[in-house]
């Protein structure tokens, strides 16, 4: 089997990148289009899916069923005013669905469908996955997908949920699955019923149809387990850490102090600033401060909206794209720069002009929302400019002049370019990918993240009395994934809340409820300890992990003697060993009621030993989020698309042969330099003319046929076609292959002359061997003669009376016996005969010859071998 490869995956709200990692390092994978960047856009026909630059290149004429900016949608409700607010920048239809999330309405293979923001995300890697597998032709088996840093747990799950429905979508024949895996389950199921009538549990036909479908479940599963398995979600800004800090030599050591580095991150819709503190060998983030709603499309929003006014126009979506190109100018040029659009809108051309400066004017309050955001992650930090070691910047929008004057002027440093601001993410997450991933070795390298928003945990009061309280289990800026454990003592099931704290870029600041069940009172009826781990995992998502009651349980046991009385031992009473990370467990509960026995009575001869056994309990957990049943579904549903997609894509594909090979039949056969010579001229003018009608049919209506229709027509034209192309290929090799077949003859003429004026080199060679080359040269000279002149008198526009291959066979034939009896080698000299030695003399020479043969063979053994030169 294929070895498996590791990629990390940057999903852009724009584009995406995909960067994989080697033996020899981390290299960014070319799409379909030999490009790096493939488009972060999904689109739907009435044939077919189209995904990524395709998707993207016919954007203009397909705008309601061009879905994009996926990101920006994800995980969140129809009410939400975030989407509210993207609504109206989106060219595609977004309707409310009855639980109140999105729906994305598009018209796909002629019917109106409605997707959620996840299954076009799925699509969309589902994409990536393709032309990552399609680069490296190796299964894909894990993966390391990016997010930003402020993205919270309802957006965290909703990815998660999306890579799940693409994990299991495999681009094969799945309906050729299907049937094999009907086939043999029916084929199995009969069987088995046959046998189990007869009685005959072991027939040999039982055995085979077990052993059948047994192989079956192993491809199946094979297949199944090369999906796209995500190892993390990793924040976007800690990606850019760690491909910036894992090459670097000269990182200070533990014991120093750390070379505090802030990395500024402006993509096309989202600004990200952080702090990492490096080490040799670590990186830990410091923190970390983000505007979710200023990118560089707010940029081009700008400029559109200026060059609306002046061409009083309603084609916006395409002078977005202008507006875009023009920003991309101004950042490299202050001189003042035309936009020229033709037959923009009712087949008029419109022209217009900016400077930079007009751009910086009219874009000032975004450039104070970036001054504000650069001065949080500053304050955050709690570091001092002078600290500070550098500043590296990332993301398309970095380039922006006024944007790294502002970087200079709030941390005193000219911002660094050491990274590819495209690139650095999606190589970090293939780091981060390999790091985890035990199909590649690397080098140890600690990441350490943090929390971007505080996390309270509270939980509900007791009928025994045990008050209601909250904790904040994770600060902001706490290092991430960690657990932490909290004790309670209850004799009832209870619930666990935890929401967010302070300001987040999402309305609703619950994230979810965990309800732990099945605890019960002690035999006295009294609470038990019960402790419950919460993490925030490595994906960033925050989850109630594990729940544990603790049983006390006494055993009476006689008082030994004195003089046999040992120390008892002490029981261990904290149930599972903490974690790496874990912080101590902390009482929840202020001392509430306590579990166990009391102390034993006095004046009892036996004294009494209390143990603790730790249960498991189930958790039913109540957080946002996709149901198992609702993934089956989109998984089902991707599944038919996939099928769909792949039988659009064959019956393209046949149709694009007939195409292809109508054109270049016709050219070729009507070209006196290619096949007009081979062809008689009626046959050639009824083939033009049925190539011509061919060509009308497949624009008329040959349009949407079935495949098999364009391969029955195609075989048509190659048996007519075919013949006239291998008569021109006998044509053109047959002077070379003739050629070379007269120098073998020569090359045995001259061995003949050799072996008449006694060569030594063939004074071994008797008469017989000496008749046979004779025989062999003139029955193949003579086979050949009569070839060129049955080739010489044929006429071009039939078959040829003698093939290149009979040709090269007789060449083959004739070499072979030639050279059976040229080749014979000489008959060796006989030996002269040996002397004989006396007998001590011959035993002192073996001995001396064994010696010699026991150093030899010492120094071979500790020769070096090197290559010859």
């Amino acid at each position: 089997m294929a070895a498996m490869s590791v990629i990390g995956i940057d999903l852009g709200n724009e584009s995406c990148y995909v960067a994989v990692a080697k033996a020899g390092g981390i290299e960014t994978i070319a799409n379909d289009y030999s490009l790096r960047a493939t488009p972060s856009f999904v689109a739907f026909s009435g044939k077919n899916r189209i995904l990524g630059v395709a998707a993207k290149n016919q954007q203009v004429t397909n705008m309601k069923n061009t879905v994009y900016g996926l990101k920006r949608l994800l995980g969140r409700k129809f009410r939400d005013p975030h989407v509210q607010k993207e609504i109206p920048m989106l060219p595609f239809t977004v309707v409310e669905e009855k639980n109140g999330g999105i729906g994305i309405k598009v018209n796909y293979l002629n019917e109106e469908h409605k997707f959620s923001p996840e299954q076009c995300l799925a699509m969309l890697l589902t994409k990536l996955k393709e032309v990552a597998t399609t680069a490296l032709q190796t299964p894909i088996n894990d993966c390391v997908i990016s997010v930003p840093s402020y993205f919270t747990n309802n957006e965290r799950k909703a990815l998660l949920d999306s890579a799940t429905i693409a994990e299991k979508c495999e681009k094969s024949s799945l309906f050729s699955w299907f049937s094999l895996a009907t086939h043999h389950t029916l084929r199995f199921c009969v069987i088995l019923v046959q046998t189990y009538l007869f009685n005959d549990q072991n027939s040999p036909r039982k055995m085979q149809s077990m052993g059948s479908f047994t192989g079956f479940s192993k491809a199946a599963s094979e297949q199944i387990k090369a999906g796209l398995n995500v190892l993390r979600l990793f924040n976007e800004t800690t990606a850019t850490a760690l491909s910036y800090g894992i090459y670097k030599q000269d990182l200070p050591a533990p014991e120093e102090k750390p070379r505090n580095v802030v990395f500024v991150d402006c993509g096309h819709s989202s600004l990200q600033v952080s702090a990492c503190a490096f080490h040799k060998g670590k990186l830990r983030m410091i923190t970390t401060a983000s505007d979710a709603n200023l990118g560089g499309r707010d940029f081009d929003l700008l400029i559109a909206d200026h060059f609306v006014e002046q061409f009083k126009t309603k084609a916006f979506l395409r002078l977005l794209g202008e507006a875009e190109k023009l920003k991309k100018q101004m950042s490299a040029n202050s001189t003042t720069l035309p936009l020229n659009i033709e037959c923009f809108m009712n087949d008029k051309d419109v022209s217009g002009t900016m400077k930079r400066t007009d751009m910086e004017e009219i874009a000032g309050h975004l450039f104070e929302r970036v001054e504000i955001t650069l001065k949080r992650c500053l304050s955050q930090s709690g570091l001092t400019v002078d600290e500070i070691h550098s500043v590296e910047i990332v993301g398309g929008s970095s380039r922006i002049p006024s944007i790294k004057q502002l970087i200079e002027k709030v941390f005193k440093k000219v911002p660094s370019t050491t990274l590819n601001q495209d690139e650095a993410v999606s190589r970090g997450c293939a780091l981060q990918c390999a790091m985890l991933s035990p199909a590649i070795r690397v080098r140890e390298f600690s990441v350490t993240d943090v929390q971007a928003y505080p996390i309270t945990v509270a939980w509900d009061a007791s009928p025994g009395g045990e008050s209601a309280g909250e904790i904040e289990a994770f600060p902001l800026n706490h290092a991430a994934p960690f657990s932490k454990m909290l004790t309670f003592y209850r004799q009832e099931p209870f619930s666990i809340r935890a929401r967010y704290t302070g300001n987040i870029p999402y309305p609703d600041h619950e994230i979810g409820t965990w309800v732990i069940k099945d605890i019960r009172p002690n035999a006295d009826g009294k609470a038990q300890k019960v402790k419950v781990k919460v993490r925030v995992n490595l994906h960033g998502v925050m989850t109630v992990s594990s729940a544990s009651l603790y049983e006390a349980k006494e055993a009476v046991e006689p008082d030994a003697p004195d003089d046999d009385r040992s120390p008892p031992k002490e029981e261990p009473t904290g149930g599972e060993p903490a974690e790496a990370g874990e912080e101590a467990p902390m009482e929840a509960n202020g001392g509430g009621a306590t579990g166990g026995a009391g102390a034993p009575e006095e004046g009892s001869d036996k004294k009494k030993k209390q143990t603790l056994k730790s249960v498991e309990l189930p958790i039913e957990a109540l957080t946002t989020g996709f149901s198992q049943v609702e993934i089956n579904h989109f998984t089902e549903q991707e599944f038919k698309m996939i099928a769909s997609d792949k039988q659009e894509k064959e019956r393209a594909d046949a149709r694009n042969a007939l195409e292809e090979y109508v054109y270049e039949l016709r050219n070729k056969v009507s070209s006196e330099d290619e096949l007009a010579p081979f062809i008689l001229e009626n046959d050639r003018s009824a083939l033009v003319s049925q190539l011509d009608d061919m060509e009308n049919w497949l624009y008329e209506e040959g349009e949407e046929c079935n495949k098999q229709v364009y391969v029955d027509r195609l075989a048509q034209l190659k048996a007519i076609g075919e013949p006239v192309q291998t008569r021109k290929i006998e044509s053109d090799l047959r002077p070379v292959v003739v050629e070379d077949f007269a120098k073998s003859l020569q090359l045995c003429m001259k061995a003949m002359e050799l072996i008449r004026t006694k060569d030594p080199k063939y004074a071994h060679l008797t008469d017989d061997d000496h008749r046979k080359v004779e025989e062999a040269f003139k029955h193949s000279y003579q086979w050949l003669e009569q070839s060129r002149s049955k080739i010489s008198s044929a006429p071009k526009h039939l078959p040829p009376p003698v093939t290149v291959a009979q040709i090269r066979q007789e060449r083959a034939a004739f070499e072979q016996n030639v050279n059976a009896v040229l080749n014979k080698p000489p008959p060796k000299a006989a030996s002269p005969p040996k002397e004989e030695q006396p007998k001590g003399e011959g035993q002192a020479n073996a001995q001396a010859n064994a010696q010699a043969d026991g150093q030899s063979e010492k120094t071979e053994d500790n020769m070096e071998w090197s290559p010859t030169q």
